[in-house]
């Protein structure tokens, strides 16, 4: 057996001072997960209570560059890390009193449709206006979240972040699909065009197809926001209503107030009766109606006596009808309901809440929950009841529509109560669980989006902040402190016009949905032939 000695040049040896060539792959390939982390990071910023809208685009360019080219199977594992990058800080308000376990479990869940979108967009990014597509795929990804599981969870669609941003005008168009959609388009077009930029610096010959799709993906968005602005108004149609919401307040922050049930309803009936003694000293308007929040009176005011009495006596201080958030068993039903009280007649109409929150007002998969942890499932010992009609109650000649806290986030519980007749909408809500976290400011949002898409003046009386009175035109004109006892009184506009995102419904998004298919169908099929071609 002959050894051969084969001699090392100074080429194959580790120069000083320089990392294996191993080691610097390895870093390099971590390079693109970092961005898809990081970008994700960004598009969460660029959320409330921040206004810094104009991130959102940033974002989606940065992730563009990193889908951009890459296999699906590569588009999953980076869009992950987006889902995750975004949802984790966004989302972690749902841990604020029941622990780690459920907010970890539920951005893990939801960031798989940003793992999927991801791999859509990596597979449509090798196509001619790749940039039209891939917005398209991020909006069928929405629209999949926003109905499963359990009756989905829109929460972080990227049109409640751009409640400040110049952007906003198209949700009066297509409501939240079309403006999420200009976003994340304008983002892959800043993406595409500094590309081609790079390119033609770099020497290489750009077509002049490929410019004018990257331009116009950048610039059209903002073009057509600007073109829809003459859809937003805040003058009246109906003339106007003075109405005024009751901010109670709660004896303690967390899942606690639950316990002091009594307690909260006497704070919104004592602040009521302040606002009437305000109104007898002529310091503020006499509001035409009332707007209670959300568990107002978790004491059942049909069954209950006292805290009838105690509301039938804040309504006859007012001199105006109150819509009262109450809990109410009803033929064996756990109801989150809104009731209209006369102060003459008493309860006139109910609404009962019908997009009901999953582990907060009923929980599936009780049974698999309760041997996991049974302090979660005794939080909801009895499941909430959905309502099966939109809510829109006349209060003093004036037509309310209803959307009680967290229905605000689904486009369909919102519009249905405009196309049922509301001139304004009411959004009451409780978010004493969530203390102090950027929740409250988050569902703001949404309510201020509501307002441009259907052009009606949105109110939000909340138990403990921050309760708001909002123009059409998405503007705060009032709001409150957070945990603080207090009123807030306004004349404000009604509007009975509908707007084309109102008229269209979920035209807009089957439509984007449609062009989603269509491009992740191409892509698909051109790979497959690209494959067989290599084969013969």
């Amino acid at each position: 057996m002959t050894v051969t000695a084969t001699s090392v040049g100074p080429s194959d040896q580790a120069q000083p001072g320089t990392a294996p060539r191993p080691r610097a792959a390895r870093l390099l390939r971590l390079v693109p997960a970092a961005a898809a982390a990081l970008s994700g990071v960004l598009l969460y910023v660029s959320f409330p209570p921040r206004t810094l809208w104009w991130l959102a685009p940033l974002a989606f360019a940065v992730l563009g560059r990193v889908l951009r080219g890459r296999s699906w199977k590569a588009g999953l594992g980076l869009g992950y890390l987006f889902g995750l990058g975004f949802l984790l800080p966004l989302l972690v308000w749902t841990g604020v009193e029941v622990g780690p376990g459920p907010w970890l479990a539920l951005v893990v869940i939801e960031a798989v449709f940003v793992a999927l979108v991801g791999a859509g967009i990596a597979a449509v990014s090798r196509l001619p206006g790749w940039p039209l597509w891939a917005a398209a795929v991020w909006t069928a990804g929405e629209a999949a979240r926003a109905r499963v599981p359990f009756n989905g969870f829109p929460w972080g669609k990227i049109a409640f972040g751009q409640a400040d941003g110049v952007f906003l005008p198209l949700a009066a168009v297509g409501g939240t699909p079309v403006l999420g959609f200009a976003v994340v388009l304008c983002g892959f077009g800043l993406c595409a065009t500094v590309r081609l930029l790079l390119e033609r610096r770099g020497g290489t010959a750009v077509r002049r197809p490929v410019v004018a799709v990257a331009l116009l993906s950048l610039a059209l968005p903002v073009a057509a926001a600007l073109a829809a602005r003459p859809l937003v108004s805040d003058q009246a149609e109906d003339g106007t209503v003075t109405v005024a919401l009751i901010q109670g307040n709660v004896p303690r922050a967390g899942l606690g107030f639950n316990d002091q049930r009594r307690a909260v309803l006497d704070y919104h009936a004592r602040e009521t009766e302040r606002l009437a003694a305000e109104v007898r000293a002529g310091k503020v308007k006499q509001p035409d109606f009332v707007l209670w929040p959300e568990n107002s009176s978790d004491i059942d005011p049909f069954a209950n006596a006292d805290a009838r009495a105690v509301i039938d006596g804040a309504a006859r201080a007012v001199g105006a009808p109150i819509s009262v958030g109450g809990v109410v068993a009803r033929d064996g039903e756990l109801l989150n309901e809104q009731i209209l009280w006369d102060p003459d007649k008493g309860p006139v109409d109910t609404y009962d809440k019908r997009q009901i929150q999953p582990f907060g007002e009923y929980l599936p998969l009780r049974s698999v929950l309760d041997a996991i942890n049974e302090d979660w499932t005794s939080m909801v010992r009895q499941d909430f009841s959905r309502g099966s009609e939109p809510g829109v109650f006349t209060m003093d000649g004036a037509r309310v529509g209803l959307a009680t806290c967290y229905e605000a986030a689904f486009d369909w519980a919102v519009r249905d109560t405009v196309t049922g007749g509301a001139q304004m909408i009411s959004v009451p809500s409780n978010n004493a669980t969530f203390d102090r976290s950027e929740m409250t400011y988050q569902q703001l949002a949404m309510s201020r989006i509501r307002a441009v898409e259907h052009s009606r003046t949105v109110t939000v009386p909340v138990t403990s902040g921050v309760s708001a009175v909002i123009m059409p035109d998405g503007r705060i004109t009032q709001r409150t402190g957070m945990f603080v006892a207090d009123s807030l009184v306004q004349e404000v506009p009604l509007r009975s016009s509908k707007t084309p995102a109102t008229r269209l419904g979920i035209l807009p998004e089957i439509a984007l949905v449609l062009v989603a298919a269509g491009g992740v169908g191409w892509a698909v099929g051109a790979g497959v032939r690209g494959r067989r071609a290599g084969d013969v």
